[in-house]
């Protein structure tokens, strides 16, 4: 008898353990992986609170070049222990919109690309506006009245960051100038930091004194630049990466990617996963810039006062960032 209660017991605990376990995500990085200190830090982030707050069963790879993305995509995709599929980064769209259809019943987000499919959630960001902030914050700090952009791979999207910060620079000083520059123009480029430390040291060279980059992994290569250099600053992207040079980053354009994963993956546990395109910016606080304890000394109460006023006018309509996307139309 005892047997039998131990039994019961234990198939109530199993049994309870099975429902309570939450939506099963699989999540493929571009070769940057879950370390990049960026991009995909902040994806695998969210995934981490999914599973702290929901109980969701994560798993991931990290695809070593851009031809391991569709297997792997349809790998996941088989599988019947996974519930949702997330493609990490634009550079995945060709490759899940080949696997998406060949799986209807699966659930697909992919992040930064926009791919259709009755079966594909999108999570596009309005980078613009955040790398406006960031540029005026870039030139309240400037006193050389020079300020690059360094982009990852040279796309569309990365243009978006760097005219958003050109106006966001132009804002605050019509006279500043922006020096721009991209470390490749394939897949590569986001994973070439010493590339893009040598960019950073040329426009420094040229008197640059705060530096922007869009570059993913390619940004650590920023990092070191100014950390030789004495009064130059760089801006981090997508994470806050003010601490990766406490003291050297002015700040970091957040690119919330952690609370599209998060939010996604809460839709699904309730049953409401939501095909379609869903857009974040700085009215959700899918867009923002970084205050902490490692930048507090380098921005003044009159420089974070004035990047706020814009803030507030672009959420209330009030001033328009111009985005590549239309300007491209």
């Amino acid at each position: 008898m005892k047997l039998l209660r131990r039994f019961v017991l234990l198939s109530f605990v199993v049994s309870s353990a099975a429902l309570a376990a939450g939506p099963k995500v699989a999540i493929v990085f571009d070769k940057g992986g879950k370390d990049d200190k960026s991009f995909n830090s902040s994806a695998y982030s969210g995934a981490m609170e999914a599973k702290e707050k929901l109980g969701a069963v994560i798993k991931y790879v990290e695809a070593p070049d851009a031809n391991q993305f569709e297997p792997m995509l349809k790998d996941f995709a088989k599988k019947d222990d996974v519930d949702l599929i997330v493609a990490i980064g634009v550079s995945q769209s060709d490759a899940l919109s080949k696997i998406a259809p060949q799986f209807p019943k699966k659930k697909f987000l992919i992040v930064d690309a926009e791919v259709k499919g009755p079966n594909v959630a999108t999570a596009l960001f309005q980078e613009h506006e955040g790398s406006y902030l960031v540029g005026a914050m870039a030139a309240l700090k400037s006193k050389t009245g020079v300020v690059g952009f360094i982009g990852g791979m040279d796309i569309p999207l990365i243009r978006r960051f760097q005219m958003g910060y050109e106006a966001g620079v132009h804002a605050i000083n019509p006279k500043a100038k922006v020096l721009v520059n991209y470390v490749g123009v394939t897949g590569d480029a986001w994973h070439n930091p010493a590339k893009a430390k040598e960019l950073a040291l040329a426009q420094i060279s040229e008197k640059a004194d705060v530096i922007f980059h869009a570059a993913g992994a390619s940004g650590t290569g920023l990092f070191d630049a100014v950390e030789e250099k004495n009064g130059v600053f760089a801006i981090g992207v997508d994470s806050n990466q003010n601490w990766v040079k406490s003291g050297k980053v002015l700040t970091s354009m957040l690119k919330r990617v952690d609370n599209a994963i998060f939010e996604t993956v809460a839709d699904l546990a309730k049953g409401k996963f939501t095909p379609g395109v869903r857009r974040f910016g700085l009215k959700d606080g899918g867009i923002d810039y970084a205050m902490d304890s490692h930048n507090q000394s380098l921005v003044t109460p009159e420089m974070k006062k004035k990047v706020d006023e814009l803030k507030a006018g672009i959420i209330a309509g009030k001033i328009k960032v111009p985005d590549y996307y239309e300007k491209k139309k």
